[in-house]
């Protein structure tokens, strides 16, 4: 016989007050149940839901004609700008080549350089240069660059038509005046460093004005002191360099060397000159390039240091890293150009009046000169190198008189033209007031004798 599952309660007989306590349980119940229901209906029913967007219309679902409304309209939200790239041209660069190097679109540069006047200014590079692109995927959207001191050239690329479209900008430049002064410890670098004087101002200083009258690199001595005024460049109120001296004086072992800069008002004459009106600038300098030291003086008795035997050395070595440039010493013709025997490659130039000068150890020539090639002074004209017969980089310079060697340190050389007596009035009253502030600054002092 198969035995039936068995269920079993647990009952137990409810008393009276178990009763009343359940009653007031259910009472209880029914009295908050509806209040917890309402509740949550008044949630339910004021609670924020998320509204979403509608997928947009086609604009012909609107019955809209596109043709009528204005391009902000079509497109009131502005495009990224895309990749922003600034491009430090380098040395032989061509926009091309750098177009190339940054895979941007070859037919963007060609758009671009047949707009009006667009290709001159673009094909201009000169190392140092920096190109500013913003281009989304190689498609070009602008690029500018410096074209002067104050103007920017601007490419844009035209939402509504994709086309490029160019502009000059004009960037003015503020000139502010400045003055420093400064007493030479060790060295005319370090005095200007310290009174906060540029190094471009100090070149200036040394080789544009008082370089024909002082020798910067052996005669500086402790106590030299100057003073000079120039202008600074500013543009939207940052600093950007310096423009030119406009006047200076130099006292050297005692002696007071002065110039102001002056430029006529018709222009034909733009220079620096002494208070009574002698040009600072001579026929040639005394040296032709910017060099670290004299590493050979001009000595009829000096030790061959190759061929260790007494040799006249007749001219001067000044020793400069290769490479560093090497510029004509006066106005001429140059009469030879390649290598000479123990000078390596070398230039001679003619310059009239049975006064010629020679650069040998050359590391190359400057492009396009040849014999017959009409130089100004300061005209590039080779590079420092050590080809020949030399220990080291250095140029070799040679100064000759109806070819007697003379030692370009301290042979006389001959002054450049004064200002013309028509000029004279126009200068002295130019030059009246800077000259006027750089006496009350002092620095003519007492006990030195002025030369000019």
């Amino acid at each position: 016989m198969t035995q039936q599952p068995r269920i079993a309660f647990d009952y137990k007989p409810a008393s009276a007050s178990s009763r009343r306590s359940a009653h007031a349980k259910w009472f209880i119940s029914g009295l908050l149940l509806p209040l917890i229901g309402g509740a949550v209906a008044y949630v339910l029913a004021n609670r924020e839901s998320p509204v979403l967007a509608p997928p947009p219309l086609p604009p012909d679902a609107l019955g809209l004609d596109l043709s009528s409304l204005p391009i902000e309209q079509l497109s009131p939200i502005s495009q990224p700008l895309g990749q922003t790239i600034e491009f430090v041209v380098r040395r032989n660069d061509t926009l091309d080549r750098i177009f190339r190097q940054l895979k941007l679109n070859l037919t963007d540069l060609a758009s671009i350089r047949e707009l009006p006047g667009v290709q001159q200014q673009l094909d201009r590079l000169r190392p140092g240069d920096t190109i500013r692109l913003v281009h989304d995927e190689g498609a070009v959207q602008s690029l500018s660059r410096r074209i002067s001191e104050t103007e920017v050239l601007s490419v844009t690329r035209e939402t509504s038509t994709a086309a490029f479209a160019a502009e000059v900008v004009a960037t003015p430049v503020e000139i502010r005046e400045s003055r420093a002064q400064g007493t030479i410890d060790s060295s005319l670098f370090v005095a200007a460093r310290a009174a906060g004087v540029s190094p471009e101002i100090i070149l200036r200083l040394a080789n544009d004005i008082f370089g024909w009258d002082i020798d910067f690199a052996l005669d500086i001595q402790p106590g030299d002191r100057f003073n000079v005024i120039y202008e600074q460049k500013f543009r939207d109120g940052e600093y950007i360099g310096d423009g030119r001296i406009l006047a200076a004086d130099f006292v050297n072992d005692g002696t007071v060397h002065r110039a102001v800069y002056y430029e006529s008002a018709d222009g034909k004459i733009a220079d620096y000159f002494s208070p009574d009106g002698r040009s600072m600038r001579r026929q040639f300098l005394r040296a032709p390039l910017d060099f670290t030291r004299i590493s050979s003086n001009f000595d009829p008795r000096r030790q061959h240091p190759i061929l260790n035997m007494i040799r006249a050395h007749k001219g001067v070595d000044y020793a400069a890293p290769t490479g560093t440039i090497i510029k004509a010493a006066g106005d001429g013709r140059v009469s030879f150009v390649g290598t000479k025997g123990g000078y390596g490659r070398a230039v001679i130039l003619e310059h009239g009046g049975g006064i010629s000068t020679l650069y040998g150890h050359m590391s190359r020539f400057a492009n396009g000169l040849h014999d017959g090639t009409r130089v100004k002074q300061g005209t590039t004209i080779g590079y420092v190198g050590s080809s020949g017969a030399a220990t080291g980089p250095h140029l070799h310079y040679e100064y000759r008189v109806n070819g007697i060697h003379k030692n370009p340190r301290t042979v006389s050389l001959p002054d450049a033209a004064p200002i013309p007596e028509g000029y004279l009035a126009e200068f002295r009253s130019h030059s009246a007031d800077l000259l006027a502030r750089l006496d009350r600054a002092g620095d003519a002092g007492v006990g030195v004798v002025a030369t000019n």
